[in-house]
């Protein structure tokens, strides 16, 4: 019992480590380039907290445990709207932009319920998997180009993508000290390389150590991909967010959920269609996919007054600890 435990606590350090390294020499080299803040927090940020989810979905996938491939992405987007910003609200209640929520909100809550509709009909193809890859890349590009009028006029309405790049800036910032010369170059790259191998490996101990542990304890893959794995690879949102939430951050507690949202759904899910094909288990397919859906809807409720409370974080948390007994008894 302790090996595989001790596997998949060891692969979420990893994954951790690993994506602080990719981030870190990735954002280092961009700024060395001479790309702007905005564009990295969009991409480079987005992607490198997001590193973890992808290999873990992708790893799972190859291995043939689509339960842990799927769950965690499912169970990922519910982690972020139910825990994390259930705990963050409950820090300090949280201010939604009217842009973030009309537009990232929304797109987040179609990918949702697209990724739970394609659960019950074609499954994760390649042919899917290129669709969500494009709607990522469609997303990034609308983003981006609204939010260069953003930096140009204040207004109000901006959308999760930019809380992640203020977040990038005020909250985690994850940089290097830069170096002169030759080195300012070389090192940068070594340090994003050396952090992509440690989540590669991160992520083939977590998902070893994921399958085992829910072999020995009767539970099927998809419950350890849903709760323990998605919680996990989580860790990089929570942080941000709760950080966030102490420094009365609000707003870019609740944009750095939903852009990581559709990250997960397009992104991940796009690429692991892509890489490694792979089919819906049926509970998620028929339940959990749909939980989230549900979840993405709550939050659309919630927030439409521009401001989540307390007692609605409390609600939030209380539905996550739920959700998360009644699947150990679904499957106990």
């Amino acid at each position: 019992m302790l090996e595989p435990v001790l596997a998949l606590l060891g692969g979420l350090v990893l994954l951790v480590i690993g994506g602080e390294l990719l981030v870190r020499g990735a954002v280092s080299l961009a700024e060395r380039l001479g790309v702007s803040p905005l564009l990295i927090g969009l991409t480079l940020v987005g992607f490198g907290t997001s590193t973890p989810e992808l290999v873990v979905s992708v790893e799972a996938s190859r291995a043939g445990a689509p339960g842990v491939a799927i769950g965690n992405i499912v169970g990922s987007n519910i982690s972020n709207i139910l825990l994390i910003l259930g705990i963050s609200a409950l820090i300090l209640p949280l201010t939604v932009s009217a842009g973030a929520l009309r537009r990232d909100g929304s797109i987040g809550t179609i990918a949702a319920a697209a990724f739970a509709l394609i659960g019950v009909t074609v499954g994760l193809g390649r042919g899917v998997g290129a669709m969500l890859s494009a709607g990522l890349v469609a997303y990034l590009v609308f983003a981006y180009r609204q939010e260069r009028q953003v930096e140009k006029v204040l207004v109000e309405g901006r959308g999760a993508a930019f809380d992640k790049a203020v977040a990038f800036e005020q909250v985690d910032a994850p940089r290097m000290k830069p170096l002169p010369g030759l080195l300012g170059w070389v090192v940068p790259i070594l340090v994003a390389l050396l952090g992509l191998a440690v989540i590669i490996f991160g992520g083939r101990t977590l998902v070893s150590g994921a399958v085992e542990l829910a072999r020995l304890l009767g539970l099927s893959e998809a419950v350890i991909g849903l709760t323990i794995v998605a919680v996990g690879t989580s860790l990089p949102e929570l942080v941000t967010s709760v950080m966030a939430a102490l420094k009365r951050q609000t707003d870019i507690a609740v944009g750095n959920v939903l852009g990581s949202n559709i990250y997960n759904v397009l992104g991940i899910g796009g690429l692991t269609g892509l890489i490694a094909p792979t089919a819906f288990p049926p509970e998620i397919a028929e339940v959990d996919s749909w939980i989230m859906v549900g979840a993405s809807v709550a939050l659309m409720v919630f927030a439409f007054s521009g401001r989540i409370s307390r007692t609605e974080g409390a609600i939030l948390l209380a539905a996550w600890i739920g959700y998360t007994g009644w699947l150990i008894l679904r499957n106990g």
